[in-house]
C-alpha cells in the first residue's frame, strides 16, 4: 500500500495520512460559505489523492446533477466555486423522459448506484460514454486518463453529489491510475465532504424557510391591509441602505461600526418581523381612513339622513302651502334658507370627518350643536338625532382620526411584535431580533414606547430602524389617512424630530450624508414627490463639512 499511497497522495507519508484526513473534516466542518465549501471540498480531495483535475456535482431537486465547480491544475482553470465564473456546461440528467435510470456517464451511474468508480484509463473503457470529456480535452489540449469518482451520501445514505478526480499523479508527475488503495481513505474524506455539504444545506434549508416564513407575515399583513403591506416589503429596503452606509464608515461615530454576514441577516429579519404584531389590529382601525370609518365610512348614513330632513322640509312647506292656499312660490326664499342650512351642517360633517388637520373648538362646538339640534324620522316614525353619540365622539377627534382607544390598539402592535418575537427559539446568532424589531418606537428622550428606552439604552441597529421606518411612512403612498409628502416635507418633519431629540442625530446625518434616501427614492418614490432643490434647503444644517 505504501507505494501507492505515496503515489497518488503526494506531499503525505503514511503516518501522515490519517490525521491530514482528520484536520481535513475539522476544517470542512468550520467552512460556512457554500462556495468556499465547494472549493475546499475538491482541492483538499485533489490534493489529498494527486489529482490534476476534478469536479464536483450536486443533486438538483429535478434529478440532475448540476457543475458546482471544476478545476484543472496543468490548465489553470477553474470555475464556479468562489471563483465567481459560472459553469458554464448542461446538468446531467439522472433519469430521461420515460423515467428510466441514465447509467450512460459514469457519474449518472455512481449517483444511482451509489458506489465507489474507480477506472484507470477511459481509452480502455467501454461501459460508459466519455464524449464530453474527449471534447474538453480536444478544446483544451488536454489528455484525461484516469477517473475517482465517488458518491456524496447524506446521513439518510441517500446521494447528494458526485465527487470526481481527474489523473492521478505520481511523484514525477506523470499520470498514473487511482490505486485500488486509496479508495476507503478517499470514500471517508468523500464521507466528510459529503457531511459538510449536508449540514450546510440543511442550513440554507432552513433559512429559506424562516425567509419564506417571513414573507408569509409580511403577506398577511398585506392581505389584511393593503394600505400596509408596502411598509414591510420598503423598510428592509431602506435598512439595508442605511446598514451599508454605516459599515462603509471610516471616521466619525460609526467609524468603528460593522456587521458580519450573519449579523447582517439578523439586521434583515427585523427589518421584515419589525410590524408582526399587526396581524392582530382590527383592520377598521388600521384602514381607519376617516373619523367614521369602521368597516365602511358611515358618512354614508349620515349623509341619507340629511338627505331624509331635507326631503321632509321640502315635504313640510308644501303641506302648508296646500293648507293656506298660497303659492308654493311664495314659501321659496325660506324653503332654500332652510335647506341652505342643512347642507351646511352637512358640510361642517363632511369636514370634520376627513380628520387631515387639528381640529378647531368652534368646530367641535357646532358638532355637538348640530347633534342637539336636528333630527330625523327614521323608517318607523321615530325621531331621532342626526347624529349618534358614538358619531359625536368620532367626529370631535381634535387631531388625526382615530380614538383614544383605537390609538391603543395601534400602539400596542409594537408590545404584541415584541411579545411575538421573544417567543420565538431563535438561535444566538438571530438573538437580537426583538430588541431590533422592538425599538422602532422609541424616541432617543424616553419618551416613545413600549418601553419609554433613551438613546443609550437602544443599539445602533434599533435606533437606525426608527428613522427607517418613519421614512418610509411619511413618504409612503398608500396610506388612506393622508396623501404621500414629498421628500423636503418628509425631511423638514425628521429634522424638527431630531431637534425634539425624538430621532437620533448622529443617525440622521448618516442617513442624509450617505444619500439613503435619495437611492431610496429614486427606487421606490413617484417622480414629483422628489423635490431635490428643497430637500438641499432643509437639510443644509445638518450636513457635515
Amino acid at each position: 500500500m505504501d507505494k501507492y499511497v505515496r503515489q497518488a497522495a503526494v506531499g503525505h507519508d503514511r503516518a501522515g495520512l490519517l490525521e491530514k484526513l482528520i484536520d481535513i473534516g475539522a476544517a470542512l466542518s468550520s467552512e460556512r460559505n457554500r462556495d468556499r465549501l465547494f472549493e475546499r471540498i475538491l482541492l483538499e480531495a485533489m490534493h489529498f489523492c494527486g489529482a490534476d483535475g476534478g469536479t464536483l456535482y450536486l443533486r438538483t431537486e429535478d434529478d440532475k446533477l448540476d457543475f458546482a465547480i471544476v478545476r484543472t491544475n496543468s490548465l489553470g482553470t477553474a470555475v464556479g466555486g468562489s471563483t465567481g465564473v459560472k459553469a458554464g456546461f448542461a446538468a446531467i440528467p439522472l433519469r430521461d423522459h420515460d423515467g428510466n435510470e441514465n447509467h450512460a456517464t459514469v457519474v449518472s451511474h455512481v449517483a444511482l448506484s451509489g458506489r465507489t468508480m474507480n477506472i484507470p484509463d477511459i481509452a480502455r473503457a467501454t461501459t460508459f460514454d466519455f464524449s464530453g470529456t474527449r471534447a474538453f480535452d480536444a478544446e483544451n489540449g488536454y489528455r484525461s486518463v484516469s477517473f475517482l469518482t465517488l458518491p456524496l451520501k447524506d446521513s439518510r445514505a441517500e446521494v447528494i453529489g458526485v465527487l470526481q478526480l481527474i489523473n492521478a499523479q505520481d511523484l514525477q508527475g506523470n499520470v498514473v491510475a487511482f490505486p485500488s488503495d486509496i479508495e476507503p481513505l478517499a470514500e471517508a474524506l468523500a464521507s466528510q465532504a459529503a457531511v459538510a455539504l449536508e449540514n450546510r444545506l440543511l442550513l440554507e434549508a432552513q433559512r429559506r424557510l424562516l425567509d419564506s416564513f417571513i414573507r408569509l407575515i409580511a403577506a398577511a399583513i398585506d392581505e389584511k391591509s393593503p394600505f400596509t403591506g408596502e411598509h414591510c416589503q420598503r423598510v428592509p429596503a431602506i435598512m439595508e441602505l442605511f446598514a451599508d452606509a454605516a459599515c462603509d464608515q471610516t471616521d466619525g461615530p460609526f467609524e468603528d461600526f460593522d456587521l458580519t454576514q450573519e449579523e447582517r441577516y439578523e439586521l434583515h429579519i427585523a427589518s421584515w418581523l419589525h410590524d408582526c404584531g399587526k396581524v392582530t389590529v382590527p383592520e377598521y382601525v388600521v384602514d381607519k381612513a376617516t373619523k367614521l370609518h369602521t368597516l365602511y365610512d358611515r358618512i354614508e348614513t349620515v349623509r341619507m339622513r340629511f338627505e331624509v330632513i331635507k326631503r321632509d322640509v321640502e315635504i313640510e312647506f308644501l303641506r302648508r302651502a296646500c293648507a293656506e292656499g298660497i303659492d308654493p312660490q311664495t314659501y321659496q326664499q325660506d324653503l332654500n334658507a332652510e335647506l341652505a342650512a342643512i347642507e351646511d351642517d352637512f358640510r361642517i360633517v363632511m369636514q370634520s370627518n376627513l380628520g387631515v388637520e387639528d381640529m378647531p373648538d368652534e368646530d367641535i362646538a357646532r358638532i355637538h350643536d348640530i347633534a342637539k339640534e336636528r333630527t330625523w324620522t327614521d323608517g318607523s316614525g321615530v325621531q331621532r338625532p342626526v347624529l349618534s353619540e358614538d358619531e359625536v365622539r368620532n367626529l370631535t377627534i381634535r387631531r388625526g382620526n382615530l380614538l383614544p382607544e383605537e390609538r391603543e390598539m395601534i400602539n400596542n402592535h409594537i408590545v404584541v411584535t415584541i411579545d411575538m418575537l421573544d417567543n420565538l427559539p431563535f438561535p444566538a446568532e438571530l438573538a437580537r431580533v426583538p430588541e431590533y424589531a422592538g425599538g422602532h418606537h422609541e424616541k432617543m428622550d424616553g419618551t416613545g414606547y413600549p418601553r419609554g428606552l433613551k438613546r443609550d439604552e437602544m443599539s445602533v441597529p434599533a435606533r437606525m430602524m426608527a428613522i427607517a421606518d418613519i421614512f418610509e411612512a411619511l413618504t409612503s403612498p398608500d396610506r388612506p389617512y393622508k396623501q404621500a409628502k414629498k421628500l423636503s416635507e418628509t425631511m423638514a418633519i425628521m429634522a424638527d424630530m431630531v431637534r425634539n431629540q425624538h430621532i437620533d442625530p448622529d443617525l440622521f446625518r448618516l442617513f442624509i450624508d450617505s444619500s439613503v434616501h435619495l437611492r431610496f427614492a429614486e427606487k421606490f418614490l413617484e417622480p414629483w414627490q422628489v423635490d431635490l432643490d428643497a430637500v438641499d434647503a432643509v437639510l443644509m444644517p445638518f450636513r457635515r463639512g
